[in-house]
């Protein structure tokens, strides 16, 4: 079976690399990252062994369940202090080891998030936490099924917001200030689509 054809991304040349002329970030974004055999077997390796769990978050004293769900993975003593995740997969530490190999930095954890379908999305946010640094950098792999991935200035309203395809096997690297200036998020859609997986590699602070 074909997972995902798109004959303009999938060839044997390095990947594209696009560097988005945005004001306050840094954000490349590498095309036909991962190659399309290698793509299709993470994707159904994630999907089926990966111990998904659901989430939630609370707003105004409710709770709330995320749309998606997700799995952490790390080093051992980022899992030992949060006190929750998995150790990393071989299929994982080679896609880790692509990644760090490409953008020449270091990870230490990973997080998974399952689209079933178009009823799941995130919202509006950025990745800004006490376990990250302020202006911490992200390297975003995703598999399955395209979905748009929207970008807006948090503070400049001239600036219009930005939309990015990630399709199968793409990598997104945010890095610099994007975090502090920009927010980003997945729309949910009335479509009817195949389950994404997107794996966001991230650098965790550790206690000195």
């Amino acid at each position: 079976m074909n997972l995902f054809d798109d004959t303009d991304i999938f060839t044997s040349s390095p990947p594209k690399k696009i560097l988005l002329q945005l004001p306050d970030a840094d954000v490349m974004l590498y095309e036909g990252f991962i190659p399309k055999q290698q793509a299709d077997r993470y994707y159904e390796n994630l999907r089926q062994q990966t111990p998904w769990q659901e989430a939630d978050w609370n707003i105004y004293d409710k709770t709330h369940i995320i749309p998606r769900m997700i799995a952490w993975y790390g080093d051992e003593d980022t899992i030992i202090e949060n006190k929750q995740g998995n150790m990393w997969t071989p299929e994982l530490l080679e896609i880790k080891k692509q990644v760090e190999a490409e953008v020449q930095l270091q990870f230490n954890g990973v997080l998974l998030n399952l689209y079933r379908n178009g009823k799941d999305g995130v919202g509006w946010h950025s990745d800004r936490t006490e376990k990250f640094d302020k202006n911490q950098v992200i390297a975003s792999v995703s598999f399955g099924e395209t979905r748009p991935f929207r970008l807006r200035h948090k503070t400049r309203k001239d600036i219009p917001m930005q939309e990015i395809l990630l399709t199968h096997g793409t990598l997104l690297l945010m890095a610099g200030t994007t975090q502090t200036h920009w927010e980003h998020h997945v729309p949910k859609t009335a479509k009817d689509i195949l389950p994404r997986i997107n794996l966001t590699f991230r650098q965790v602070n550790r206690k000195i």
